[in-house]
């Protein structure tokens, strides 16, 4: 029998109690949850979600699923459904118990250890649904095997009653439904978009295999359908139908389904179709090809963009460190073009290789393997350490792209054209660096004349403003202490390093100013241990002028400094938007929420007379609400004013101090990376060459914008 993705399916490959392999218990995951799933935060919470769709992937892996449902419910239940072959029932051997409970209630407890009921899997630490069940304040599972429907129900992880047989079943699969504990994670809101973006994902990973999510949480609860009894549908054969379907509904249900045939092609191809106009290159590479045991698949394509975008995975599990696939996919791209180049003289003999970020160029690509044991650094699973799969990715992708290159000779000339390209520019720029490096060196590491430092030497103490335009610098210098907080004022708008390159970047004196301050060099040369400041504070206007200087320097530290993000050092100021002042009294709100607040309260204290100054006009509220125009005179006897700051220079060096440097005082954000993709793809849509994507972007989020200000 022929399963829709492909694979045949193994009638003879034993999948019972016996095969459920017995490692230790269960009771420490609720005292230290964080070791089990990262965390008990918000990329905790959705892990829960992960590892038990983990387990039904892995059914489809092995060719016996193609259909997996997700449902988020009313009183946060999630539902995982699969039509699967359903976890085993009978008695296990070792437990003396249903292999079912054994599953759902023992740590390590899986078909994953040992025997043949997977080849290659992605829960493999078999920790996933246990993990779920002990983190979930109540759990429901049902099995639809051997013509019967079968049930438990856990409390904390602990069973509330024996499985039992509670219908006939003419289909098979298993369905999961659970609520995750309020006692461990504070917080229990779950994101559509991140559950739709990963689920999206595996749905490429698992080609062939439909992934339908289910917003029912706005649902009224009582026509959310019951888990008891609810039939599994039969395995069948997947319609062909739109690659992405979004099926909203009048009831307040939001639901997708996602289903590619192409798999991660067609993903390649979601992640370049955001340019307004497709690549020049056209023809995708792919390779879909075993190597000793271990299946590679790896597609990419170039694109016009300067950055590139690199994504990949083991057993369908995202390894946002890399590990050693990337290392060989790296390796094979680097060596195969230049053996490529070489041979068809478009690098000379004299002429030095092209180098690793040459070729990575704006290339945007997808690498996957699967294999029968992964070994992954923590259980969060960021990175693969296998040193057998960086040879077989390499051996794989080395030969299918030297056969590409024959093949697709104008697709070869137009990518070693960008990457020679690029080997130039990376060339110019390591001239123009050595230069800002030089230059400093003879001029004794001479900082730049616009930077006021700072007295103190000690980086962990020691505070970098970079502030906008000479009027804040001059208000900023005066009113800041001059112990530990330096100030370096920037004219105009820095370049925008998402569009040039480094060379280009490094002509910018702003830009050189700022690396000579920060003292770490750029680029190859970058060093975090030689930051002069702990913490580098962007402090811009809260006009839209200031937020473009403000997106600007954030695509600078994201692209060239982001180990100064990942290590926590860079903040951006938050200057208050209003000044709120009655008599001698002075109160200062960052935002219209807090003004409001601050209105509500001095309206308790004076109910009699209210004056409010805004935008310059005044007015007069008596009891009976009725507006009049009031005299200055008047205001300064009865009432309060608002000024709203259009920018920091409007305020002196004291108000400068006391409401945004004074660290007793100030509010600042910190700057985080929580996921380095779509940070990168952020950037490249706001910040990047292509029109239509950030066009898409405006029209998508412009009702959600408050108080612009043009």
């Amino acid at each position: 029998m022929a399963t829709n993705n492909g694979k045949k399916e193994n009638n003879n490959v034993s999948y019972e109690a016996k095969d459920i392999y017995v490692l230790e218990g269960l009771e420490p995951v609720r005292k230290r949850p964080g070791m089990y799933i990262g965390s008990t935060g918000v990329d905790g919470l959705h892990h829960l979600i992960w590892e038990v769709v983990d387990n039904s992937l892995d059914e489809a892996m092995a060719g016996f699923c193609n259909e997996v449902e997700v449902a988020l419910l009313p009183g946060n239940k999630v539902k995982v459904r699969d039509n699967g072959r359903g976890i085993p029932v009978d008695v296990h051997k070792q437990t003396k118990k249903s292999a079912l409970e054994t599953v759902m209630c023992t740590l390590h407890a899986g078909g994953k250890f040992g025997g043949e009921s997977y080849k290659v899997s992605g829960g493999l630490h078999g920790v996933g649904v246990s993990v779920v069940n002990a983190l979930s304040i109540w759990m429901r599972v049902e099995v639809c095997r051997d013509g019967n429907l079968y049930a438990q129900e856990y409390k904390k992880g602990k069973p509330q009653f024996s499985v039992k047989k509670i219908a006939k079943c003419e289909a098979r699969g298993t369905t999961v439904i659970f609520e995750p504990d309020p006692e461990i994670f504070k917080e229990i809101k779950f994101s559509w978009d991140a559950i739709l973006t990963h689920l999206r994902q595996q749905a490429y990973l698992t080609k062939g295999v439909r992934i339908i999510i289910r917003d029912l949480r706005g649902v009224d609860p009582k026509l959310v359908e019951s888990c008891e009894t609810c039939q599994i549908r039969p395995k069948k054969k997947i319609e062909n139908r739109p690659e992405d379907l979004k099926k909203p509904s009048g009831n307040g249900e939001q639901s997708w389904s996602f289903y590619f045939e192409g798999g991660i092609i067609s993903y390649v191809k979601f992640l370049v179709d955001d340019r307004e106009e497709p690549a020049k290159h056209q023809n995708i590479f792919y390779v879909n090809r075993e190597v000793e045991n271990i299946q590679v698949e790896a597609a990419f394509q170039y694109t016009e963009d300067i950055q590139g975008y690199e994504i990949s995975f083991a057993n369908n599990i995202h390894t946002p460190e890399g590990g050693m696939h990337i290392t060989g996919f790296r390796s094979a791209l680097t060596r195969g073009l230049n053996d490529y180049a070489r041979k068809n003289g478009f690098v000379k003999e004299s002429e030095e290789n092209l180098g690793g970020d040459d070729v990575r160029e704006g290339l945007t690509s997808v690498i996957s393997v699967k294999l029968k044991e992964p070994q992954f650094e923590g259980q969060t699973k960021a990175k693969l350490g296998n040193p057998e799969a960086r040879t077989a990715v390499d051996t794989a992708v080395a030969y299918a792209l030297e056969e590409y290159l024959e093949k697709n000779p104008n697709d070869a000339r137009e990518i070693l054209g960008k990457c020679i390209l690029a080997a130039k520019a990376r060339q110019a720029a390591k001239a123009a660096r050595e230069t800002v490096l030089r230059k400093g060196i003879m001029e004794g590491l001479a900082l730049p004349g616009k930077l006021a430092d700072c007295s103190s030497r000690n980086p962990e103490s020691s505070e970098l403003y970079i502030v906008e335009g000479d009027s804040a610098g001059g208000s900023a210098k005066q009113g800041r202490n001059r112990e530990f907080q330096a100030i370096l004022p920037l004219r105009g708008k820095i370049l925008n390093v998402e569009k040039s390159r480094l060379d280009r970047a490094l002509t910018s004196k702003e830009i050189k100013a700022l690396i000579i301050a920060l003292g770490t060099a750029i680029s190859d040369d970058f060093n975090i241990e030689k930051l002069r400041y702990h913490r580098v504070i962007i402090m811009t206007d809260a006009d839209v002028d200031g937020a473009h200087i403000r997106t600007l320097l954030l695509t600078l530290f994201f692209r060239y400094f982001s180990e100064i993000i990942e290590k926590g050092h860079l903040f951006i100021a938050q200057p208050p938007l209003f000044k709120i002042s009655r008599g001698k009294e002075i109160r200062y709100a960052h935002d219209e929420a807090e003004k409001e607040k601050i209105i509500s309260e001095l309206k308790k204290e004076k109910k009699d007379r209210l004056v409010i100054k805004s935008y310059g006009k005044i007015v007069k509220e008596s009891k009976a609400e009725e507006e009049e125009e009031v005299t200055e005179e008047e205001e300064k006897k009865l009432g309060y004013n608002i000024q709203r700051y259009k920018g920091l220079g409007e305020m002196n060096p004291e108000q400068l101090w006391a409401t945004t440097m004074d660290p007793a005082n100030r509010v600042m954000k910190k700057v985080l990376i929580e996921d380095a993709n779509a940070a990168d793809k952020m950037f490249n849509v706001l910040m990047g060459d292509e029109v239509f994507p950030r066009k898409r972007f405006i029209q998508t989020h412009a009702k959600n914008v408050k108080n612009l200000d043009i």
